[in-house]
């Protein structure tokens, strides 16, 4: 700023303007213009050097046409149409040429065609030299990535008439573009109002001599040098042209008539070689009857050195028109900063610099006028991301390290809020800005979908880039936030630099026109200007003070004040800020008390932490020290100032006066309104919102250094000679008079900075909504505007907030607010926010509720929860524990608030521990609401139509009545959100209250009650409780809530709900621990079970037979539980019955095991009990999906018949040795099954034989035999004994094997035992290959051994079986030994058991094995001949001896006949000399046997 300069003002960004969409639009060229301006040497002006933009005001109420040229787009021109009465534009025009354009562009209202389709006309020229007349329709008739229509266009090649010159200047009206050339000359052309081929299209404007202009010929006269600048006015209804020539030539001419009426040399300057740059013109000024004109010089060796001269053109419309120069100038010379733009106005200029905005008074008093300056945004920015000075961030670390001294790990994360809020604050974020400074960091980020990122996005967006920074650069966290805004800040002033002015004097209206977004000005508050002027101006405060109390008094304490705060001022305030909005919050004693600390100690050691950010050891001591110094200069100086000022004010009661004035200057102003109806957002809206912050935050730090600065009076107050009262007056008075300024200051900060929350999308009306099914346009664009960063909460409150009465009579929103405009609404804003519409609220507290009910009808819950906790917090401050409490139910209705938005917080998605504090946070809140004073009442009194859940009940008498309902009230909306923990406490706290509201009531309270029982009302609250526990997984809890429930009838439905709930989610094996004491309920508990086991689906786990089975073994009731696991094997039988099953295998295996667990049960009972009990009542196992089919219960084999299975009655009992049968048969299916054949018994005669022969064919002759010993006995087990191995032996005979599976091992049968093993062990088959002969002959010697003793005569069959199928097989030797070893004894000869030699011997001769039968009997004669000494006495026994003599004569006999017939003669002749030489032997020997015996009788 200038050295004379007085801060008059500030811009104020208008919000949510940074991300226009642009509509792009190309337009089409027919000329070859580029060929011709390179043929015809002929040149226009250069595209721009600078970034360059304009506003036309049109219309009443305004409406303001924005274009903007940018430097590295020089042939797109961007235009945008602002109004008040709207919000600011999402879309814009961007119109791009075939080349570059001129830094020229002209819009207006189109008067040359009276059409609402067309209402602008826009004239560009490029610099080509072609001119474009554009009619500009509606944006949002036009369509991105289109062509602008040729005929909506007019297209003009100049260089066709401007003779080889050279185009210097240019400007245009409506149906005038006018070019000024390099030979002083001007070409008008009416374009858009006559064709180029008329006469009169172009005319030619220069100084004429004499004559010539009578005969209408060229003047060859004195040439004026080159046009520098042209601009067209309107004066009285006739457009003028003011020109400025570079010799400082200033001449008008007038359109009407084509003449020039007005021409002036201009003098020399006071600024020695300054060249004539840039001409403006202002509104005329109808007193005076003058014109302003402003003419801009810069040095031509020295381009920084500008100054723009201000002169009055006096005119008069008499007979003829006279403009005449006045004498007097004003000179203003422009030190610091370029000019950018520059506009007048009938009494003022302003003036654009790069610095600064600059206003002077059109003044004849030369260098007398003071200059006023409005402050930039990038002021504002800088100072809100810590660019003044390095040693401001790093104060906020050493602050930071000293408040959490105790707890260093809070450091990080509390200096990352402070630079994370700052850079997401409204005039600081820009979403272009800080996308180019993430895509810096290497962040690959797509621009369109960055642009609809939340508030919460764009924090995960800057953190991972910290994050990353942190981990990548081996950089401080805090060096990376620093340097971090330092290219946030450097990208926001290229990106956002100022273009131009947007200047309304028909409202006075001061605009700001940047490279990205548009911006107006405002008055300072009258705090702001005492700030600014250190004090120096008290005007408004005088009447605060004491009327004998010496002006300068006040002035030095003011100046004091500012002096200590400027210390740690900036930084300390925004600690203060943040930690009074972090969670937890930190309290403003703590912060205070560090503060002080500071002040008086210094810094202490910080440690690495700050090390990081200050290079070298050396430098970090230097900068110590030199805070050191500091602090001691300032409590110096302070002590010092303070010892003057008592001595001046005679007293620190006066003193405190002054500091008393001073703080009721910051208390907020209480205005009364008018509200209209209207709650639209528009752009006025946006400025009045971001405008309250800025003066918020000067009125919240001017308090904080008061309170700061009180605080440190308290601390040294025996140095400073005060006294106890005076002591007792600040920390009774004003300390808390202070904490509530700047509370009320700290909500006004929180809701104009505070990003609001995206809504919630839950409801099919809203997504209906979203794909604009409906028409509900307004509710569509409101939900898109929540959650964006620029969308605060002040918008929310400022559209319940509409003054009708600003600005006149016209309406608020038709027009601009002006500066001081600007201001007003911003009282009345914070106005309505702290006391209300009407003034009347007295203190903020009650004021909150109001707000809060506000922000839950946007669905703002987050907010509403951070105000009230704000609220709650302060009252902390003001109330003891005792005084809390409000006696009209203020704290009450705060708790309920409290407590519904944290409960809508986490019905949102929270998630995690985050959502737990919720919940608890919550539910204390409601404990505490229902135990106010006045409670019941207040909350009765809460509005309907605010998104709040209704309490729908009246107001009791009695407490514990009223306690009882709230509380089921609570239950119900936590059970409504699904938060069964909160919904539990609260039945539970409801039944506390149950006895006693019963017991106090009276014939009122009992037609309250709807005349309900205490045994119903515990019932259905402790089914509730039993509810949320089990939705809990609470099994133990949940169980306890059932014996606790005294109404029998919900105790049992809770019951069998408890087992579906335990069942569904796998968890029903509880049921058979020692955990739940079932005393009382064991029955209910089997009987559900066995419900549930009835109807539900054999197959679903866990199984609830098994259960069943498991919970009567646990209770020792064996018979119940072989009961439930035969059911369960009776289900699985019927399903396969009923059931086309895949894994019927799997289910034969489960009808095993469950077999097997019922046989094993009624193993532990004593035999005489060994018997299951037909089921309770008769019923049906079957489920009702099968209501048709009766299971089948009895296994009585030998006697059943088909007709039997099915019909079985449940009158009989099922034995133990029935459940064997059906095992046995069972097993046999099974295994059948694994080898894919398919068998159900059927009871038919014949049916268990075929089993047998089934198991044979397929290798399973263990169970084969299994099912022979079971089922059959005495000559029937012989029988189909007979039957099987003779099957087995053909299978020896075939040269093919039917089945391919064997079973090598069973433990269905002992070795040589009737008792079979039937336990529960799934049967196992192993695959093997696929048997050849040998593997039968095994398989026959291995059965024919296990099973020989059951029947003595099957090596006879196998024999017999073998020779009939071949009678010239060799019988295997082990077979063969069968029959050796079937003799009783040796000696007797070849009898003995029924498989005794003497039977082969017959078989051979019967099958015609002579050779074999006479081998066989030739070895048992000779074994009879050669017996052991020994044993002769034995032999000589009578009747001691048997030979098969008959079937001896038969060998003979057919030896004989074979020999007879010629065949094997000489065999046969053999065999019969064999025989009859060992028959003689015998017999003789017999003989002798004989004699002897019979001398040994005698």
């Amino acid at each position: 700023m200038g050295s004379r300069s007085t801060l008059a003002g500030k811009e104020v960004p208008i919000i949510s303007n940074d991300a226009v969409k642009w509509i792009e639009l190309s337009v089409p060229s027919s000329s070859n213009s580029a060929t011709t301006a390179v043929d015809s040497g002929t040149a226009t002006l250069g595209p721009p050097k600078e970034d360059l933009a304009s506003c036309s005001v049109i219309g009443n109420p305004s409406t303001y046409l924005i274009w903007r040229i940018q430097k590295m787009q020089p042939q797109a021109l961007e235009l945008l149409e602002i109004r008040a009465s709207h919000e600011f534009p999402k879309t814009g025009l961007r119109f791009t040429f075939p080349d570059a354009l001129c830094p020229f562009a002209f819009i207006c209202k189109n008067e040359i065609t009276a059409t609402s389709r067309f209402p602008y006309l826009l004239y560009v020229l490029t610099v080509s030299g072609v001119a474009y007349l554009l009619k500009i329709r509606d944006v949002s008739t036009y369509s991105s990535c289109s062509v602008f229509p040729a005929h909506e266009l007019t297209e003009l090649n100049v260089h066709n008439y401007l003779n080889h010159m050279r185009v210097t200047a240019v400007t245009a009206t409506s149906g005038f573009l006018v070019l000024g050339r390099n030979d002083g000359s001007i070409c008008c052309f009416q374009l858009g109002v006559l064709d180029p081929s008329a006469a009169g299209f172009v005319v030619e404007l220069r100084d004429e001599v004499g004559i010539s202009r009578l005969w209408g010929l060229m003047s060859r006269g004195k040439m004026v040098s080159l046009v520098q600048d042209m601009v067209i006015y309107e004066l009285h209804g006739q457009r003028f042209l003011f020109v400025l020539h570079f010799d400082g030539s200033l001449r008008v001419w007038d359109l009407a008539c084509n003449s020039r009426v007005f021409s002036h040399t201009m003098g020399t300057t006071t600024m020695t070689g300054a060249g004539f740059m840039k001409l403006w013109v202002g509104e005329p000024c109808l007193d005076s009857s003058t014109i302003p004109v402003a003419i801009l010089y810069r040095h031509t060796m020295d381009e920084s050195l500008e100054m723009i001269s201000i002169h009055n053109i006096q005119y008069n419309f008499g007979d003829r028109i006279i403009f005449s120069m006045k004498s007097s100038s004003q000179n203003i010379s422009l030190e610091e900063g370029g000019c950018i733009d520059v506009k007048l106005t009938s009494d003022k200029i302003w003036i654009l610099k790069d610095n600064e905005l600059i206003s002077h008074m059109c003044s004849a008093n030369t260098g007398k006028e003071e200059e006023f300056s409005y402050a930039l945004q990038e002021e504002f920015v800088a100072d809100q991301l810590f660019q003044g000075s390095d040693h401001l961030a790093d104060e906020i670390l050493q602050i930071a390290h000293s408040l959490f001294s105790s707890s260093k790990d809070d450091i990080v994360p509390f200096v990352s809020s402070i630079f994370l809020r700052r850079l997401l604050l409204p005039g600081v974020h820009h979403n272009a800005v800080l996308h180019a400074t993430l895509v810096e960091y290497k962040r690959q980020l797509v621009e369109s979908e960055f642009q609809v990122l939340t508030t919460d996005g764009l924090k995960k967006e800057i953190l991972s880039a910290i994050e990353h920074e942190v981990g990548t650069e081996k950089m401080s966290i805090f060096q990376c936030w620093k340097y971090f805004c330092t290219r946030y800040f450097h990208n926001w002033c290229k990106i956002n630099a100022s273009c131009g002015l947007l200047i309304d004097s028909s409202t006075g209206v001061v605009g700001l026109i940047r490279k990205s977004s548009v911006s107006l000005f405002r008055s300072l508050e009258d705090i702001e200007r005492i700030l600014e002027e250190e004090g120096g101006d008290l005007t408004g405060l005088v009447d605060l003070f004491d009327d004998d109390l010496e002006h300068e008094v006040p002035m030095e304490l003011f100046r004091c004040v500012s002096s200590f705060s400027q210390q740690l001022g900036k930084t300390a305030s925004s600690i203060f800020y943040e930690a009074l909005l972090s969670s937890p919050a930190i309290s403003s004693e703590d912060i205070i008390h560090c503060i002080v600390k500071i002040l008086e100690t210094g810094y202490g050691s910080l440690g690495p932490v700050v090390h990081t950010s200050v290079p070298g050891n050396d430098m970090v001591r230097e900068k110590e020290l030199a805070d050191h110094r500091n602090l001691r200069r300032l409590s110096i100086d302070m002590f010092l100032s303070l010892q003057g000022l008592y001595k001046k004010a005679a007293s620190w009661g006066r003193l405190l006066n002054v500091i008393e004035g001073f703080l009721k200057f910051l208390v907020p102003h209480k205005t009364v309104h008018n509200f209209d109806s209207r709650k639209t957002s528009n752009v006025n809206s946006s400025v009045v919102v971001h405008a309250t912050y800025q003066i918020a935050k000067v009125m919240f730090e001017s308090a904080w250094d008061f309170l700061l600065f009180l605080s440190y009076l308290l601390d040294i107050n025996g140095q400073i000679h005060m006294s106890h009262d005076d002591i007792t007056r600040i920390q009774i008075e004003l300390v808390p008079m202070l904490q509530e300024t700047i509370f009320e200051w700290l909500v006004i900060i929180f809701l104009a900075t505070t990003p609001s929350a995206p809504a919630v999308i839950e409801d099919f009306d809203y997504k209906l909504s979203s794909l604009q099914i409906d028409n509900d346009m307004g509710k569509r664009s409101w939900n898109e505007k929540l959650g964006r960063c620029d969308f605060t909460l002040a918008f929310i409150f400022l559209l319940n907030a509409r003054s009708s009465s600003i600005d006149g009579n016209q309406a608020p929103s038709e027009r601009l607010s002006n500066m001081q405009g600007i201001v007003v609404k911003i009282r009345d804003f914070v106005s309505w926010i702290i006391y209300g519409q009407a003034g009347g609220i007295s203190t903020f507290l009650s004021r909150s509720i109001d707000l809060s009910f506000i922000l839950f009808k946007h669905g703002q819950y987050g907010a509403a929860e951070q105000l009230l906790t704000m609220a709650e917090a302060h009252l902390h401050k003001e109330k003891t524990s005792q005084s809390m409490q409000e006696a009209d139910g203020g704290w009450c209705i705060r708790q309920h608030l409290l407590g519904c938005a944290l409960l809508a917080q986490v019905q949102c998605g929270l998630h995690g521990t985050l959502k737990e504090k919720k919940v608890s946070d919550a539910v204390r809140c409601f404990f505490r609401s229902p135990s106010g004073n006045g409670a019941s009442e207040a909350l009765q009194s809460l509005p309907h139509d605010i998104g709040l859940p209704y309490l729908n009940f009246g107001g009791y008498a009695s407490t514990a009545v009223w306690k009882l309902h709230y509380y089921q009230w609570a239950m119900q909306l936590f059970e409504q959100y699904n938060i069964n923990e909160g919904a539990c406490q609260f039945a539970l706290a409801a039944l506390e209250q149950v006895d006693e509201a019963l017991s106090m009531k009276d014939e009122r309270h009992i037609r309250d009650l709807t005349d309900e029982s205490a045994t119903t009302i515990k019932g259905r609250l402790w089914s509730n409780v039993f509810k949320f526990a089990l939705d809990l997984g609470r099994y133990f809890d949940a169980y306890c809530a059932i014996i606790s429930n005294p109404d029998e009838e919900s105790k049992y439905i809770c019951l069998r709900r408890f087992i579906i709930v335990l069942y569904e989610q796998g968890s029903i094996k509880i049921l058979c621990s020692s955990n739940l004491p079932l005393t009382g309920l064991m029955e209910k508990v089997e009987q559900e079970l066995a419900w549930k086991a009835e109807r539900s689906d054999i197959s679903a786990k866990p199984n609830l037979y098994k259960l069943l089975y498991t919970f009567q073994m646990h209770q020792h009731n064996w018979r119940r539980a072989a009961n439930y696991m035969y059911l369960y094997s009776a289900r699985l039988r019927t399903e396969v019955a009923l059931k086309d099953y895949h894994g019927s295998s799997l289910i034969l295996q489960e009808r095993l095991n469950a077999l097997s667990a019922a046989i094993n049960a009624l193993h532990l009972v004593h035999p005489a009990h060994a018997w299951i009990d037909p089921p309770a009542e008769g019923r049906c196992l079957m489920s009702e999906q099968y209501p048709s089919k009766k299971a089948r219960r009895t296994v009585d084999i030998d006697l059943l018949t088909e007709n039997d299975v099915e019909h079985q009655s449940w009158q009989s009992s099922i034995y133990l040795e029935k459940l064997e049968h059906e095992f046995v048969l069972t097993s046999a299916e099974y295994m059948l099954s694994l080898v894919n054949v398919k068998w159900t018994y059927t009871g038919k005669e014949g049916a268990l034989s075929d089993l047998a022969d089934l198991l044979v064919q397929n290798n399973l002759c263990d169970m084969a035999f299994t099912v022979l010993l079971r089922f059959f006995k005495g000559s029937g087990l012989k029988r189909e004994l007979e039957r099987v191995f003779s099957s087995i032996s053909l299978r020896c005979c075939l040269g093919k094997v039917e089945s391919t599976w064997i079973e090598p091992h069973s433990n269905l049968l002992t070795s040589s035992k009737l008792e079979m093993v039937v336990h529960g062990s799934p049967l196992t088959v192993s695959t093997m290959a696929q048997p050849d002969r040998n593997s039968h002959w095994a398989t026959l010697e291995l059965y024919l051994g296990k099973y020989c003793e059951f029947h003595w005569r099957l090596p006879v069959i196998v024999a017999e079986t073998l020779l009939r199928a071949d009678a010239q097989i060799d019988l295997p030797r082990w077979l063969v030994q069968f029959f050796k070893e079937g003799q009783r004894e040796k000696t007797w000869g070849m009898a003995g058991r029924e498989s005794n030699p003497a039977s082969l011997f017959q078989l051979y001769v019967n099958y015609g094995r002579f050779t074999e039968a006479t081998n066989l009997l030739l070895e048992f004669m000779e074994s009879f001949a050669s017996m052991r000494p020994a044993d002769i006495i034995r032999r000589k026994k009578p009747f001691a001896v048997w030979f098969p003599y008959t079937t001896i004569e038969r060998l003979l006999y057919q030896l004989e006949e074979l020999i007879r017939v010629g065949h094997m003669v000489d065999q046969c002749q053999k065999l019969k000399k064999m025989l009859y030489s060992s028959l003689h032997n015998h017999l003789k020997l017999l003989k002798e046997d004989s004699d002897d015996a019979i001398s040994v009788a005698c």
